[in-house]
Formats: C-alpha cells, structure tokens, sequence
C-alpha cells in the first residue's frame, strides 16, 4: 500500500480580527452612545466607583508687584533681600520673625501678609497636635489605627501630613477642647501689636457643618478657619523658644529697632511637649512633605510643617519653619496663592533659599538671638490689647 501525506502547512489559519457589524447594530451602537453622560468620567476600582475631575483655578500664582509700598525702615536687611529674592514673582507673602523676642525682620508683601488670612490646610495640625499631647490622649509614638490593616505614630504622621490621623484625633478631642487650644495659641486673635492694618483671622464658634467634614476635616485641612501668616508665626515662634506666645511687633523705625522691648501675650505650658512634636517637624524637612526644603539647604537642622489646600478657585501653599541653629534660631512663614503652582513643597522650597541665603551671609553668627526673655526685658501689656 502507498501512503498519502498532505502537504498542508500543519500551522491553523488565522482568523480575521476584524468583525462587521450590520447596518442594524451600527444604529444601535450609536443610540447608545450619544445617550451616555458625557461630563463625567467614572472609574471602577473592585466595588467602588470613584469621580474623576480636574479642579479648574482661576487664581494665578504669579504677580508683577514688587512690593513697593511695604515699610521697611525697621526691618533687618540681610534678611528683608534674603524672602525677596527667594519669592521672586510668585503671588505670596514672607514672614521672619526673631522668637525669643517677637520682632518681625521681614515682612515681604505686607498687604497680604496683614490681610484676613486663609485656610490654614494642613499647618492646623501643629494646633491639634499640641492639643492631643496636652491633653495626654497620645505620645509621639502612640499608634492610631485608620483601618484594618494601617496603623500610625505622630512623628510619621506630621511627616507626611497624614489626614486620616489628624481627622481621628480631632474626633477624639472633640470641638471644645480643639477650640479652647487653638485659641490658646493664639488663633481668632491678633497676633500683633499695635501693627497698623493687621487684620484678623476668624475661628468659628461651633463645629462646622457634619457635611463639610465636622471636627475631623477641622483638623485636617483647617476647614471653616481663617488664619493669617502672623498668627501662625506667632503660634511657631512659642514652639521654638519653649512655650511663650508674644505679641509681634514690626519696628517702623531705626529708634523703634534700638529700643526694641518684647511683649508677652501669654506663656503655654507646651516645654514638655516640644520634644514629642520636634520629631515630626523634623521628619517632615528630612524624609516629608517639606524634604524639598533640603534641595538648597542642609548645613542647619529645620523643623517645619506644610499644607496645601484649595477654596473658590485659589490654591493655597503654606510652609512655617524654625531653624535650631546652635546661636540662635529664626522663624520663616510662606505663604502662597495661585493656581497649580502653588503648593505647600513649593513654599518649603522658597524657604530653603531664604535659610541658604542668611546661611550664605553669616546671619545666625552676625546677628544671635536674645535669650531667653526675663522679667527685666520683658514689657507688661495691657490687657485691653487683643
């Protein structure tokens, strides 16, 4: 017998990917689509459902003032050169205080420095964070759950500027006593003394709405509070010396400079809690939401916080600082508006110029800080100034 062998290829046809629809399902196809939405994109992620959208600003992040009308006869040059060359254009404010002391050095772009603030966004945290360690419901190293699986301490969590932590602590204090603290330190209050101008932030009365968030979002982002530059350099200023809150004051004259005498609002019994808070400071220029800082400046430890927020078409970009010099110390407020540039790193990294700028002139050895205050250099005040 012959054997027959075919001489097929052995390999299967590919099929046609393309397929053809009838003129019937065309129709169909088309229906369906021009009924879909088409103003919102919706993404699946395992049972959830999640709104895509992009926030449209209308603010813009730069300016072309230079700032000519801010008075700055009293001011320290070094540093007043140091926060205008570092802010450039960008649409913001300059803040640098003397701690030990209250002395404003600088004050860059005062009309908005001494204007009725913004949302404070994540630099409330520092506020809620002293409150939760004065009222012993936590130390640096206490765990928070924020779900089955995560677990976090207060220095990460000021680190990275963790909202879920800081919205279970405030649940946890309650709207009182986050009230009562933020007061003490000197939010809803003037900051300054008899600085013309200044105009003031406003804290709200009651817990804000359960919709907008409650205490939890107050805690957050700062939501329903209005807080200016010169209160929350104030707020930082009683951090770095140990505890005392003073008035600001902003010499406007050289003979204002030579009889300079600071004015103490109030001392806060925070000494002890100054170390649990530092870490987290520190963690968050070092490894953070502020390590941007450390692209121009690393020969110095800083300590700071950032936040970022947005409200009405105008984001916000915060970055309050200190710097533990071993001469002496300084503290720097940024504060930003604008659009998408504006950001609480981008804040962080104007002030990394700024301390390489006063690193770069022999500030902190040229000019050390007073220490600490007596009862001999220390004006009384009258209790009739707010």
């Amino acid at each position: 017998m012959a054997a027959t062998v075919s001489t097929r290829s052995l390999t299967a046809r590919k099929r046609s990917q393309k397929v053809s629809e009838t003129p019937h399902a065309r129709k169909r196809l088309t229906r369906l689509s021009r009924s879909r939405p088409r103003t919102t994109r919706v993404a699946r992620t395992g049972r959830t459902r999640r709104h895509r959208y992009h926030e449209r600003f209308t603010a813009s992040s730069f300016v072309d003032d230079k700032f000519e009308n801010d008075v700055t006869t009293g001011e320290d040059p070094i540093v007043r050169q140091a926060a205008l060359e570092a802010l450039g254009n960008m649409n913001g404010t300059v803040l640098a205080i003397e701690p030990t002391s209250g002395r404003v050095l600088a004050m860059v772009n005062q009309k908005l420095a001494l204007s009725s603030g913004a949302q404070p966004c994540s630099t409330i945290k520092l506020s809620v964070a002293l409150a939760a360690l004065s009222e012993d419901l936590i130390t640096k190293n206490t765990e928070i759950a924020l779900g089955r699986r995560s677990r976090m301490n207060l220095t990460t969590a000021l680190a990275h500027s963790n909202n879920a932590y800081f919205e279970a602590l405030g649940r946890r204090l309650g709207f009182e006593k986050v009230s009562f603290y933020a007061h003490q330190y000197g939010l809803g209050e003037l900051a300054g003394y008899n600085i013309p101008g200044e105009q003031l932030g406003t804290y709200p009365q009651e817990e804000i709405s359960s919709k907008l968030g409650g205490v939890g979002k107050m805690c957050s982002f700062g939501e329903g509070i209005s807080m200016t530059p010169l209160q929350l350099g104030a707020m930082v200023s009683a951090i770095a010396n140990g505890g005392t809150l003073y008035y600001l004051q902003h010499p406007t004259a050289p003979d204002e400079v030579a009889n300079f005498e600071p004015r103490v609002k109030r001392h806060l019994d925070i000494a002890p809690l100054i170390p649990e808070i530092s870490d987290g400071m520190a963690a968050a220029v070092s490894y953070g939401t502020a390590r941007s800082l450390r692209v121009n400046f690393n020969e110095e430890e800083i300590l700071g916080k950032t936040g970022t927020c947005s409200r009405a078409g105008t984001r916000y970009g915060w970055f309050a600082s200190y710097a533990k010099t071993d001469v002496g110390r300084i503290v720097v407020v940024v504060f930003l508006q604008g659009g998408r540039p504006t950001f609480g790193p981008k804040a962080a990294e104007i002030s990394g110029h700024i301390y390489r700028s006063l690193y770069d002139h022999s500030f902190f050895e040229a000019h050390p800080t007073q220490p600490a205050d007596t009862a001999a250099d220390v004006k009384p005040v009258s209790s009739t100034q707010q």
